[in-house]
């Protein structure tokens, strides 16, 4: 076959423990999926129906090796002054399908990691007042540093375990994965319906409160317990 142009890259994260790469496909993100979070983006925190938005493939940076090791820099996006972090546990999709029940929505998953949700809030902000979407705030390159995946056969399924994060060495947010609003079961059974879930797909999961402007030059260390932690820094 013969391409009009080049085709576009595939965009990868290492599995944990192997030399394998887990090929991305669509990364859909769930939004304001913490009450606390919720409350300080002035919205209420009530268990309403689960919304998504989504990044494009491009989205992605790998973070570290497959052991888990090493710091990634991205850019400091254009177009913004208010560049905020949100840690989020990730969930990758190994076998795809459509109206999931919830019951069997953890069987589709294959593994779990840690990851970023970079915003350009004030842009978000600005759209989101003005009842537009909300693509130039979130859906842009490199807006979403992810860990090496860690397969649910060798740690189980995560519900519950702190999930934290810190710039330059201090606290900015820190909760349970259990505060989830709605659980990694619920939101792919809801997803499922739908969009047809495909191998390879990304669902991030949302961010607890504390989201807050990183400067550039800042390291930030995101954790989810039991999973690999991940360094990124904001270039200078």
């Amino acid at each position: 076959m013969e391409y009009a142009v080049a085709p576009a890259p595939v965009y990868t994260l290492p599995v944990a423990g192997s030399e394998q790469q887990f090929p991305v496909n669509r990364l859909f993100c769930v939004g304001r999926n913490y009450a606390a979070h919720a409350r300080e983006m002035g919205r209420d925190p009530d268990r309403e129906k689960p919304f998504f938005f989504m990044k494009p493939a491009n989205a992605v940076v790998a973070v570290g090796s497959n052991a888990g090791e090493g710091e990634v820099t991205i850019p400091y996006p254009p177009k913004t002054a208010n560049f905020h972090h949100e840690i989020e546990l990730v969930v990758a999709i190994g076998k795809g399908g459509a109206n999931i029940p919830v019951e069997q929505a953890l069987e589709h998953v294959y593994g779990y990691a840690v990851g970023l949700d970079m915003t350009r809030r004030d842009i978000q902000l600005e759209a989101r007042d003005k009842g537009r979407p909300w693509e130039f705030g979130k859906s842009f390159a490199q807006s979403a540093p992810i860990g090496p995946i860690r397969r649910a056969s060798e740690v189980g399924h995560v519900v519950e375990g702190e999930i934290a994060l810190t710039v330059n060495g201090e606290a900015r947010q820190k909760s349970d994965v259990s505060k989830l609003i709605w659980s990694v079961a619920e939101s792919i059974a809801y997803l499922s319906e739908y969009e047809t879930l495909e191998p390879g797909d990304i669902i991030m999961t949302g961010t607890p409160e504390g989201v807050n402007a990183v400067q550039r030059g800042d390291l930030m260390v995101g954790t989810v317990a039991n999973l690999d932690a991940i360094r990124v820094r904001v270039a200078g």
